[in-house]
């Protein structure tokens, strides 16, 4: 017996990104400290209030099968917040609850593709975005967001790899450059997938982090709400990682037959961490900027460190939880860099190949240490980066 292909090519033969990460684990689990700046995973950790709501659902007794949509309670909250944020209309009908935003990137690309479709992403992107892809049988076809264009993807370039796609997946504000895609920028993307009938999938669940500009989803543009899925979670806005719940906006036709592909798979999410997220987002907007403004925050004291210095750039963070600096001066690769500095000074980043070919020579720094230690370990990174340049 062999295992199918679909499981065991979700790499497509080769890494599947994290392997620094996974390093910097085992150093940790053999008790050499580490300085861990690789994921996104808030220092804060989910605020207490959200932590009682939770256990008084669950001591209600509210921990038998859920909605499989959803609750209708949260339905009709995220469908609120949507319209309210968007200016379309939204109800619960255009809205499924998930187990996080990982199980709505696999759902909504097996709504888009069938198997053998050509699906496209923008490079640099996500780590799962390509073994997403292959995981639902469809071709993982990347599109390169130039540095030089401040990784805002083109319309030119999207349009001269959507013959034969069925879908187009986009991240703003985006991990991992923190770059948030312009008007412009939406206008061109959403032009070629109504040129192409394209389903656009527009993975959204930084949209309460954003620094500079201002947040537009695609789906509020001319023509795109029948054709643009939106996902959403919890995550990033509420710091509730280990929660699993985000959600799928479409149309809701789509809606439906998705609400169907959790019947048969993920069967739904815990009502009492569904009442908690409902809970949450009741808070209005003071929860969501006590989240997001340790990232403000250390944005700008990096922006205050990167200043002093001239070898390690840095690509303007808009949005996000995340810094990309290009590390090109030094004549290394982001995985080199990355692994020496490990070596070196166990202070643990992100390659930027591990985002794709367009973040070559750059790395990823997550700010999700606390301030001080955040400060110390880019002051170090960029010391390291100016001994290397100068052999």
């Amino acid at each position: 017996m062999e295992l199918s292909h679909r499981l065991t090519n979700l790499n497509g033969g080769g890494s599947d990104g994290w392997a620094l990460f996974i390093r910097a684990r085992e150093m940790i689990a053999q008790g050499i400290p580490v300085t861990e700046l690789t994921i996104g995973e808030h220092d804060i950790g989910t605020h207490r209030v959200i932590l009682e709501a939770m256990n008084r659902s669950a001591t209600g007794g509210h921990t038998g099968y859920a909605t499989i949509p959803g609750t209708d309670g949260l339905r009709d909250c995220v469908a609120a917040r949507v319209q309210t944020r968007t200016g379309q209309a939204t109800s619960r009908d255009n809205v499924m609850i998930t187990p996080g935003g990982q199980s709505a990137l696999f759902a909504t690309h097996l709504a888009a593709c069938n198997p053998g479709d050509k699906a496209l992403f923008i490079d640099p992107y996500y780590a799962t975005y390509p073994g997403t892809i292959r995981g639902v049988g469809a071709v993982p076809t990347p599109i390169k967001a130039l540095a030089d264009n401040g990784f805002q993807p083109r319309a030119q370039d999207i349009a001269a790899q959507a013959n034969g796609a069925a879908s187009l997946l986009i991240n703003t504000p985006n991990n991992p450059t923190g770059v948030v895609y312009g008007r412009e920028t939406l206008e061109g993307i959403a032009q070629v997938c109504r040129d192409h009938d394209l389903w656009l999938i527009s993975d959204e669940v930084y949209d309460t982090q954003v620094w500079d500009g201002t947040h537009i989803s695609p789906r509020a543009l001319p023509d795109m709400q029948q054709r643009t899925l939106v996902i959403g979670s919890m995550s990033k806005s509420h710091a509730m990682t280990g929660s699993r719940v985000g959600w799928i906006i479409g149309p809701a036709p789509v809606i439906a037959d998705l609400i169907n592909l959790a019947t048969h798979t993920t069967y739904g999410v815990a009502g009492f961490v569904q009442d908690a997220a409902l809970f949450a987002l009741n808070q209005g907007d003071w929860l969501e900027q006590e989240v997001a403004a340790p990232f403000k925050r250390r944005r700008a004291i990096a922006q205050t460190i990167l200043a002093r210095q001239n070898t390690v750039g840095l690509v303007s963070p808009q949005g996000a939880m995340y810094l990309m600096l290009d590390i090109s001066a030094t004549g290394l690769s982001g995985e080199e860099f990355a692994n020496r500095l490990l070596d070196t000074h166990h202070i643990a980043v992100m390659p930027g190949e591990s985002f794709g070919r367009a973040a070559a020579g750059h790395i990823r720094v997550a700010m999700t240490i606390e301030d001080a230690a955040f400060g110390a370990a880019l002051t170090t990174l960029c010391q390291f980066s100016g001994q290397i340049s100068e052999r």
